[in-house]
């Protein structure tokens, strides 16, 4: 494909394509495509030929080392900026050409779970939780206090910690939040920026966890953008490796671990992750 060197035509094996970084060809079962995306910034290219199909209710995990181009993916995949050339389908409609109506409709398919949780210091758990019904919604202040109840109960979070104010919280309460703040406009898609990021291992996994649970809970999608290669190897259904602005390695995670990709290979090896134990752990399950 032009674009993307070194990639097999489409009329070989899927299994090789998938290795090879390629994506497949979309089906009604698609949520989020993206065909050959590019995005340069002052003449610089910093995504180059992007082909990406997240389908629903699986997790896609983006990995990739600093500089690969991960947030510029992200913020393209939200409709945050638009791509230089390429096509950038939401739930089938193409965004590219969208005016910012239009845009906005499409972005509250989305819900955002920032890295550190971007909650604001300055008030308290109800107030930044709140504010994507009061900007989107015209509930009643009891009626958005019920539904934010809800949310966090279901997240195991109880009424105590309305009151409470970021900083009194633990790492993992403040994802919780976060996501509790990402759930409150139903979103058909979650996503994720490096989730688990400043985060110690335990509860990296238990991050990990709530990612997953989220996603059988709520029937959504789930979108991961992470450097953690564990992380990734727990949660995703498909595993791709971002290098340099291209997709070197698409995948299941045990595709991109015993597979030929030497991309791959390497850049797994270098995490000086056990995959193997993660993928065994997720057989088990």
């Amino acid at each position: 494909m032009a674009g993307l060197p070194g990639l097999l035509d489409y009329r070989q094996s899927m299994a090789h394509d998938a290795l090879a970084g390629k994506a497949k060809p979309s089906t009604r079962e698609d949520i989020v495509v993206l065909e050959q995306v590019r995005k340069a910034f002052g003449g610089v290219e910093v995504l180059r030929g992007i082909d990406l199909v997240c389908k629903h209710g699986q997790t896609t995990c983006i990995v990739g080392g600093s500089g690969a181009g991960k947030t510029t993916l992200l913020r393209l995949v939200v409709a945050l900026e638009k791509p230089t050339s390429g096509r950038i389908l939401v739930d089938g409609e193409d965004t590219v050409p969208m005016g910012e109506r239009e845009l906005n409709r499409v972005r509250q398919k989305f819900g955002m779970v920032y890295q550190y949780a971007a909650l604001l210091d300055s008030i308290n758990v109800l107030e930044n939780v709140s504010f994507p019904l009061v900007e989107h919604t015209k509930l009643s202040r009891a009626e958005i206090r019920q539904r934010i109840v809800e949310k966090l109960q279901i997240l195991e979070l109880d009424e105590t910690v309305l009151m409470k104010f970021p900083a009194e919280l633990s790492g993992g309460m403040r994802k919780r939040v976060g996501l509790a703040r990402a759930l409150m406009l139903e979103p058909q898609i979650l996503v994720y920026d490096e989730p688990t990021s400043g985060l110690d291992p335990l509860t990296s996994r238990a991050v990990d966890d709530l990612i997953d649970d989220t996603r059988k809970r709520f029937g959504v999608t789930s979108l991961v953008i992470t450097h953690d290669i564990a992380s990734c190897f727990k949660l995703a259904d498909q595993a791709l490796l971002l290098t340099k602005g291209q997709i070197a390695a698409r995948g299941t995670p045990d595709e991109l671990a015993h597979g030929d990709n030497a991309d791959a290979r390497e850049f797994i090896r270098q995490s000086g992750v056990n995959v193997d134990a993660i993928l065994a752990s997720r057989t088990a399950r």
